[in-house]
């Protein structure tokens, strides 16, 4: 990590308020800091998904594992529980699954483009603004 002593934050500042700002280039910053907000969103609910994945695969372990020990097993759709076999449970289970890493595939292949976007972004406002600008994101 750079410290950077008020000296030099203010030989930065001078720097950067020589360099011309236009609209374009606004708009891309603007752009970069919309879609990285829009990739935070997008990482949290793929993690809320996968979570939702691990209690459907946990779901069917413990029914695997009840085995013939019960005869109708409950199944929450929206707020209703409805009881169903086993065998039909476990495809419901099943086809919730999919659905749910298809969604998760779909919400990854909307990252891996935004990230796409960014890394297009940062060259051209690196190219333009050099140290004078930070896009890298603050992990703290």
């Amino acid at each position: 990590t750079l410290f950077r002593s008020p000296e030099m934050a203010a030989t930065m500042k001078k720097v950067a308020e020589d360099v011309n700002v236009t609209y374009e280039d606004q708009q891309k910053i603007n752009k970069f800091a919309r879609n990285t907000s829009r990739l935070t969103e997008l990482k949290e609910e793929i993690d809320d998904k996968k979570k939702q994945l691990q209690n459907l695969e946990d779901a069917c372990d413990d029914i695997m594992m009840l085995g013939a020990d019960c005869s109708m097993i409950p199944y929450q759709i929206g707020d209703v529980f409805i009881s169903h076999g086993e065998e039909e449970t476990q495809e419901m289970l099943e086809a919730a699954k999919k659905t749910l890493q298809e969604e998760i595939d779909a919400i990854q292949s909307r990252v891996e483009s935004i990230h796409s976007l960014l890394s297009d972004l940062k060259v051209q406002l690196y190219a333009k603004f050099g140290n004078n600008i930070n896009l890298e994101a603050d992990d703290s």
